[in-house]
């Protein structure tokens, strides 16, 4: 990157970080730190609620997930604007009117402290994990970009997410959260507007070819449980998904707890129901975008370049080139079929079009083959090489092409969003561990400035763990799907004990318990066995599916054990 690449991505961060300890500094007590003295207004919630759930991993596998399969991942937000509903009406008015700091606390309220203090070492568990993820994802890609040290990366991202949000607690988070989203947003519409003007044929004509290659394939109608995505998925096991992660995550709760009244709470939470869709969709469009421009410009072979030069530089160096050869030969051939079907759409020749379809997903297929090739290659040159490239594919395109500047405020998007998203989870690791563990079974007479200062230790030291956990981490098949796999192993446990305290008020805290303890065991055992089966029975599902599995089995598991106790 050039000198003012890499000013511009210094100077936004450290502006939005010095902001954010500057807005909040001063003596606090603990219920300014955890819920920001309950000041926050709608706008302010929903920008919070969206920064936090938009995490890098969103900016970076997002376009790389519509760059190779399209634009269905967009079916996973359909159920969103319903779990918002649902939450507002269920779930807000009961945390306001117990006073609560954290979601758990309504738990010993309704059935008993073991019950609590399970939903919240789950959930502390799975954040635990998640915030480490939060923080690799973005370091080794931006470690391998711009050839950093990947410890080095983790160690700065964690350190400045670390340093503001100890100092500024929840009020810190929200505010810094609404400029990331700025930063986070401006940046990516401009990137689009860039990636639109780039492309050499007109708008119309690049939606021709996206939508030839099914790239614009927003809706899945057909029923298939192994599908991660489709309507139904979305609109049923998503909703499990969402309704306890904003409604039982305190990485989510924490940030309306804060607003000035319900109402405004709930205005917050409504809005990002019915903004993150049109958010998601643009992402998603730009990926589709970056696919057509490299329809006209040639798409490196592989888009992690270090791998690359490390194959250039091996003894399989000849066999690289050879394969670089015959991937050109294949873009060649590809960018005069694309430029025969744009001819084929303006004669209305349906035959023609099909014909030229056919004949650009066989060079479709050849170059994956040519891909598969030299990813082989890199195996052969390093074993322990990482060859999946998807969450590579926008970064590069960024680098490779937008001009001196935005380049640097692009990083700076990839960076505010792992900074914004990890703040909120180490705010609320925080604050549950103080609340719920700490205040509440450790140390029940302590004063407030004990409870504050324990909330910033145990912040600080949830960052260091995450620091930890992101420095021997490893990816998964891709970035964004294994944040949602995570959650989905807990989410649904955690969601069924809550639903079952909301509308199963005949069922006690015994009994609950016991229920949760084995839908979790249910569902390890569902995800270690998926595809395979156990005892003759056979089962292959999608992992979002895990969410309605975990919430419906400790409810009825619940049932079962209470009926049987009478």
């Amino acid at each position: 990157m050039s000198s003012i690449d890499w000013i511009v991505l210094f100077g936004t961060l450290g502006l939005i970080a010095s902001y954010g300890i500057y807005k909040t500094r001063g003596k606090k007590n603990l219920d300014s730190y955890l819920k920001g003295k309950n000041s926050m207004n709608w706008w302010t919630i929903g920008l919070s609620i969206m920064a936090t759930q938009a995490s890098a991993i969103t900016f970076l596998s997002t376009p790389g997930e519509a760059y190779e399969s399209g634009m269905g991942f967009i079916q996973f937000y359909f159920g969103l604007p319903i779990a918002m509903i649902i939450i507002s009406v269920f779930f807000i008015p009961i945390y306001y009117r117990l006073k609560v700091y954290t979601a758990y606390e309504y738990l010993e309220n309704r059935f008993d402290l073991k019950t609590r203090t399970l939903a919240a070492l789950l959930f502390i568990v799975q954040r635990g994990l998640g915030a480490g993820i939060t923080i690799y994802a973005p370091a080794i890609i931006l470690s391998t970009l711009l050839g950093w040290n990947l410890t080095w990366t983790v160690v700065l991202i964690g350190a400045v997410v670390i340093l503001y949000t100890v100092s500024g607690g929840t009020e810190a988070v929200s505010i810094t959260q609404k400029q990331q989203m700025a930063v986070m947003m401006g940046g990516m519409i401009l990137a689009g507007i860039i990636v639109v003007n780039l492309i050499p044929v007109s708008f119309t004509e690049s939606l021709h070819i996206a939508g030839k290659m099914e790239k614009l394939n927003l809706v899945n109608f057909e029923f298939d449980p192994s599908d991660r995505y489709n309507v139904w998925s979305g609109v049923t096991a998503a909703v499990f998904l969402f309704l306890s992660y904003f409604g039982a995550d305190q990485s989510q709760v924490q940030r309306y707890l804060s607003g000035q009244t319900l109402t405004q709470s709930r205005m917050g939470l409504i809005m990002n129901g019915f903004l993150k869709i049109p958010m998601q969709f643009i992402i998603l469009f730009i990926g589709v975008m970056v696919f057509v421009f490299y329809q006209f410009y040639e798409p490196p072979v592989v888009f992690n370049k270090v791998q690359t030069e490390k194959l250039e530089n091996s003894v399989f160096s000849d066999d690289y080139a050879i394969l670089k050869d015959r991937y050109s030969e294949n873009f060649e051939a590809s960018k005069a079929e694309y430029m025969n079907l744009l001819e084929a759409v303006k004669s209305d020749d349906e035959a023609g079009q099909s014909e030229i379809q056919s004949s650009l997903q066989t060079l479709k297929s050849e170059q994956n083959e040519i891909r598969d090739e030299v990813k082989a290659l890199i195996v052969k040159n390093d074993p322990v090489a990482e060859t999946r490239d998807t969450d590579y594919v926008f970064m590069r395109f960024v680098m490779d092409n937008l001009p001196t500047g935005i380049i640097g405020l692009l990083f700076a998007v990839i960076f505010s969003a792992a900074m914004s998203s990890s703040a909120s989870e180490l705010n609320s690791l925080g604050s549950t561990t103080t609340i719920d563990l700490y205040k509440r079974s450790i140390n029940q007479n302590g004063t407030d400035q004990q409870y504050l200062l324990s909330s910033k230790l145990f912040t600080a030291f949830w960052g260091g763990g995450a620091i930890l956990f992101a420095l021997y981490a490893s990816l998964f098949e891709n970035l964004i799907q294994a944040v949602n796999l995570l959650g989905s192993l807990f989410y649904g446990t955690i969601l069924g004990i809550f639903l079952v305290g909301f509308w199963m008020k005949w069922i006690k805290g015994r009994a609950v318990f016991i229920a949760a303890l084995l839908s979790e065991a249910l569902i390890l055992l569902v995800h270690f066995k998926n595809g395979e089966g156990i005892l003759g029975f056979h089962w292959d599902i999608g992992f979002l599916w895990y969410n309605a599995i975990g919430s419906l089995s400790v409810m009825l598991f619940a049932s079962l054990i209470q009926l049987v106790k009478k």
